[in-house]
């Protein structure tokens, strides 16, 4: 049995047509901001001491967009990443477009991204829900390609979901998906988004769910 979580809206565009001069020169406030404060930002975070810098960036952050959401991570090539994110949100992608736009080039110390980046291997993540742990290589997918809209429609499934209720349930639904795709690929590429109480016939696995959903939108640029 599926029970009906999400529907992409397939009359939103994935991509804004033009950046707004707006969102431009916020982004280049931001940069300036953050090239003035950089020093002070490593210093906190050298220290362990993330606490210090974080209503600051937030206050900058909120400057290119109030809904905007951010965190500072480790990264994937440099030693930390800024992400700020629209959380799909196609009003404020011309924001985060136009951020992105403005960034200076990545470093071994600092890279950037517009949207959560996807995890190296999702099938290594284990999730802590309700106290329990939750392992992504568990999570199977049954999945429908419709080429026509460019969209793959996915169930998921966890043997775990059993034990969980309706939140925690959709949160393990959700995550497997955005620690494998990224947020803002999933956000372009899924459609119809469904938790399954059973596990369907023919499923796949998320690192063969990540091919086949870069293999469409290859095929879709």
């Amino acid at each position: 049995m599926f029970r009906f979580l999400r529907r992409r809206d397939a009359e939103v565009p994935a991509e804004p047509v033009d950046v707004p001069a707006e969102a431009a020169e916020r982004a280049t406030t931001f940069w300036q901001w953050w090239d003035d404060n950089l020093p002070e930002i490593a210093s906190a975070l050298g220290d362990s001491e993330p606490q210090r810098i974080e209503n600051l960036v937030a206050e900058a952050v909120a400057g290119v967009h109030p809904d905007l959401t951010f965190s500072i991570e480790h990264g994937e090539d440099a030693a930390y990443a800024l992400v700020i994110s629209s959380q799909a949100d196609p009003e404020l992608r011309p924001y985060t477009d136009a951020w992105m736009a403005a960034a200076p080039a990545a470093d071994t110390l600092w890279e950037y991204h517009d949207s959560v980046p996807a995890v190296p291997d999702p099938t290594e993540v284990t999730v802590n829900l309700r106290g329990e742990k939750y392992p992504l290589d568990q999570v199977r997918i049954a999945a429908q390609v419709d080429e026509d809209e460019g969209l793959v429609d996915v169930a998921v499934y966890h043997p775990g979901f059993h034990a969980l209720d309706d939140n925690a349930r959709r949160a393990l639904t959700f995550l497997p998906l955005d620690a494998t795709l990224g947020e803002r690929l999933a956000a372009d590429r899924l459609g119809r988004v469904e938790t399954a109480e059973a596990e369907p016939e023919g499923t796949i696995g998320l690192l063969e769910l990540r091919e086949l959903v870069r293999e469409l939108d290859r095929n879709a640029q």
